[in-house]
């Protein structure tokens, strides 16, 4: 009984197509669950370093002082801590693969434009309001 199945099974994947697909020329399914890479936006950052501290492979760097934020793509593993974990919104999920990385160093560094406001100027206190 063992030999019809074998047989079966053999006939069926030199019949059938290959099990997997040939990616990155046919594109890779997603769903709403799939964490394909982080994405920044450098415009909304405060500089506040809660998403290097949250990453557990220490793939994010950030330099206060230069206004330099950094990722290495090679030590990321999408996890998503360091989007959760960012108050201001500055990080996300992208569901999209990034290209394969051909080059030595895999890091991205950003600039980081955000200026904080200044405080406004405080009123002196009128005199004889309160009497």
């Amino acid at each position: 009984m063992s030999i019809f199945q074998m047989t079966r099974t053999v006939i069926r994947n030199l019949t059938g197509g290959p099990a997997t697909r040939q990616y990155p020329a046919v594109p890779a399914r997603t769903s709403a669950l799939t964490r394909g890479h982080v994405a920044f936006d450098p415009s909304t950052c405060r500089s506040c370093g809660l998403c290097s501290r949250r990453c557990p492979c220490v793939a994010i760097r950030l330099d206060k002082e230069a206004k330099v934020w950094e990722i290495d793509r090679m030590r990321c593993i999408a996890c998503g801590d360091c989007v959760e974990g960012c108050p201001f919104g500055s990080l996300t999920m992208e569901q999209t693969y990034l290209p394969p990385v051909v080059e030595q160093r895999a890091a991205e560094r950003y600039t980081i434009t955000y200026v904080k406001p200044e405080k406004p100027a405080k009123k002196p206190a009128e005199e004889g309001a309160g009497a």
